[in-house]
């Protein structure tokens, strides 16, 4: 059973595989306390290690971790990768707050027409939702 919120899809994710000819962006699919989940055009060897980086978000997350799977899916493939460094997955958790906090800022703006700083969003997501964010330690990248 998968126990994490879903990313918006506009997410994007540069990911370089180290040793493969891999050098692509991406779109978020997932986060667990163990690692993530992506969608990639290319197909990766499980077992290969890749270097991830988030560009929209302050400070930029960057992060090495290895592949633990690879599927194949109508669009191309999803590839879940564990984080080599336990620090990655806690800041990981936090980039994804960040973006259900600019989901919800844009939905405000879509739905309320209110234009919120992102101090503002996030204080008001925290106050709505922050209780309903999985807790990690019951998160699973399977």
């Amino acid at each position: 059973m998968r126990h994490f919120m879903r990313h918006p899809a506009s997410m994007p994710i540069e990911v370089n595989a180290l040793h493969e000819s891999l050098q692509t962006i991406s779109h978020l699919c997932n986060v667990s306390i163990g690692g993530l989940a992506f969608e990639s055009a290319l197909e990766v060897e499980t077992g290969a290690v890749v270097s991830l980086r988030i560009p929209c978000v302050t400070p930029v997350f960057e992060s090495v971790a290895k592949v633990a799977w690879c599927r194949e899916t109508e669009h191309g493939y999803e590839l879940g990768v564990e984080f080599l460094d336990q620090d990655d997955a806690f800041r990981a958790r936090m980039v994804e707050q960040i973006c259900h906090i600019e989901t919800y800022r844009e939905q405000v703006q879509q739905t309320e027409h209110r234009d919120l700083s992102p101090e503002q969003a996030a204080h008001e997501w925290i106050s709505k939702f922050a209780e309903e964010f999985p807790d990690p330690e019951s998160d699973s990248l399977h």
